[in-house]
């Protein structure tokens, strides 16, 4: 008998989303591999790495060896730019992974990621041109980053409006779906009241995020095979540390549940 085609739905999660490479790793070590992949953010650029061919191990060297400084640089005038950060730096690291200009088409493994479109305030599928600007822009968080510009539309993380990427997997051709949410309920994990303007806006973000999360998980339960959450516990999205914990927590994540893929897919 054929095995059932497996989807993984990567979703957002900043530094937290090293524990997408950990599961993808676990799941290596047992012999599975997707056969399509959506992301948002984070989920968006571990899957473009993981869909163009990138050996996990050098996934995780590159994610484990991250510090701000080497992903992004500071903005001269960050209010015109509409963001405090560029993403120059982050593009190179890709174009080292996956290669200069890789195109959708040119990918071993169907890959599409999410994007938030502030013209339209609506959620955009990317699934054609230039891999690396649909990952970068992607995750490029409100405030934080640049949105990218791209046929019209003004582009930002796409887990503004939907940090899990389930419902591209079906026409994908996904028989199994597997949704891996490193954010889990980032409500019940906020211990501290935010201390400047910036985290108040990200905090703003993530209570929103939590709540749209958890009412389109309810409306989609019957398409989803497996929904996962490591357990990460407080660690701060936004802060590039506790990368080795994060990768940790995702195999861990992927070693329990991988025996379950596995069934699932033999059907």
């Amino acid at each position: 008998m054929s095995k059932k085609k497996l989807g993984l739905a990567l979703g957002a999660g900043g530094a937290r989303g090293v524990a997408h490479v950990g599961f993808l790793y676990a799941l290596e070590e047992a012999g599975i591999r997707a056969d399509c992949v959506s992301g948002c953010s984070m989920g968006a650029i571990v899957g473009a790495c993981y869909c163009a061919g990138v050996p996990v191990e050098k996934i995780r060297d590159t994610a484990l060896g991250l510090k701000l400084a080497r992903i992004a640089t500071v903005n001269v005038n960050p209010l015109r730019s509409s963001g405090l950060l560029r993403m120059t730096k982050a593009h190179k690291i890709m174009e080292e992974l996956i290669g200069h200009d890789v195109s959708f088409e040119e990918l071993r493994i169907p890959f599409c990621c999410v994007a938030t479109d502030l013209v339209s305030g609506k959620t955009v599928e990317l699934r054609t041109g230039s891999v690396i600007d649909a990952a970068l822009a992607s995750g490029s968080v409100p405030g934080a980053f640049s949105p990218m510009e791209r046929e019209g539309m003004y582009l930002v993380d796409g887990g503004v409006l939907e940090r899990v990427p389930v419902k591209e997997l079906k026409p994908m051709g996904a028989e199994v779906i597997v949704a891996v949410d490193v954010l889990g309920d980032l409500v019940s994990t906020m211990k501290q009241k935010p201390s400047n303007l910036i985290e108040t806006f990200l905090r703003y973000i993530d209570v929103i995020d939590t709540r749209v999360t958890h009412s389109k998980r309810k409306s989609r339960r019957r398409s989803i095979d497996l929904w996962l959450e490591p357990e990460l516990g407080d660690m701060d999205q936004y802060k590039v540390k506790q990368l080795d914990f994060a990768f940790g927590q995702g195999y861990a994540l992927g070693k329990a549940n991988r025996e379950r893929i596995g069934e699932l897919i033999e059907g």
